[in-house]
């Protein structure tokens, strides 16, 4: 389908083709598949007639839709809940007037969200800051990126419109130089490589994105290997996403056979602790670099996190096993 856009800041209506992929479907999976967004909020919207069909109001979440079909959206306009400052001991590596830079912590959820109406680093930066109010959003005032809940490292915030819309133009153009590392399961059989497969919703777990979605976009990841520790079947990876997809690094290293470490969600298989690892409970994998062009000085930044304690203890075990690794 081609579509408009959904946001938490502007409720303008929305349109759809019905795309040969999506030709057959029930209405509410079709429509959650090319907004990314529940198939329960669809289902809704059909009920409260906000979703029209060739300009006849849609009738049911189950009612079919055919190749060419025009479809209209009309969202509610957002709830603004009441989002709360809290203290919160934030690492920060860099700040000033425009923006700030942390090294987030693993478990630290970015927004709220289902599940998590407080304690995110959303509520934190309004009690440091003070001034992200209407900044990117009602729900993500200041944020310009994420990362998953248990990926630990750099990420930035910006305090005003000026830096977040310069920002976002810089994520969008992906010129942002982001480094990642992933202590990945298995041996790839060459040096480095490159993942390019679009990444959209799961076909069957809404909660999970795939290599094998109707409606994936365009996604490329480059890796290349820094230690390989044979004894520990495991690889440290140097991981550079060249676009920003839901779980993009964890979906492709899985997809080419090099499942993230302690990854439940897409590693379908051993926990690091049945290798002699120390237990994380979360993914192996941390932001280290972040680098951006400060959008009010043009000042070309780039911001280090070392590995968080956790990760340093994973290495120290590693590398206790083959004294410096093999590189």
């Amino acid at each position: 389908m081609t579509e408009g856009s959904e946001s938490d800041r502007n409720p303008d209506p929305i349109s759809l083709i019905v795309s040969e992929s999506h030709s057959g479907q029930r209405m509410d999976r079709a429509l959650a598949e090319a907004l990314d967004i529940p198939r329960s909020r669809v289902a809704s919207w059909i009920m409260q007639g906000r979703i029209y069909i060739d300009e006849e109001p849609a009738r049911r979440p189950s009612q079919k839709v055919r190749e060419g079909s025009r479809v209209s959206i009309s969202p509610p306009e957002p709830v603004e809940p009441e989002l709360i400052p809290e203290p919160m001991d934030l690492d920060v590596l860099y700040e000033d007037k425009d923006l700030i830079v942390i090294d987030k912590a693993a478990g630290l959820v970015v927004h709220p969200g289902p599940g998590h109406s407080t304690g995110t680093l959303v509520h934190g930066l309004l009690h440091h800051c003070g001034d992200l109010a209407g900044v990117g959003g009602v729900l993500r005032p200041g944020i310009v990126h994420r990362l998953d809940r248990g990926t630990s490292g750099v990420m930035v915030a910006a305090k005003n419109d000026l830096t977040h819309n310069g920002l976002s133009v810089q994520f969008h153009d992906h010129s942002i130089e982001r480094i990642y590392n992933a202590f990945v399961r298995g041996a790839p059989q060459t040096d480095e490589g490159v993942v390019d497969q679009p990444i959209g919703r799961h076909l069957r777990d809404r909660k999970k994105m795939s290599t094998r979605s109707r409606s994936g976009r365009r996604a490329l990841t480059r890796w290349r290997s820094l230690e390989k520790f044979p004894d520990k079947a495991t690889t440290l990876l140097e991981v550079r996403p060249e676009t920003g997809r839901t779980h993009q690094i964890r979906v492709h290293l899985a997809s080419v056979g090099l499942p993230i470490h302690c990854d439940e969600v897409y590693g379908r298989a051993r926990k690091g602790r049945l290798l002699g690892l120390p237990s994380l409970g979360r993914p192996a994998l941390h932001a280290r670099v972040l680098g951006f062009t400060h959008p009010r000085t043009s000042e070309l930044l780039r911001f280090e996190a070392p590995f968080p304690p956790d990760l340093q203890d994973w290495l120290k075990v590693l590398r206790s096993e083959i004294g410096e690794g093999q590189r």
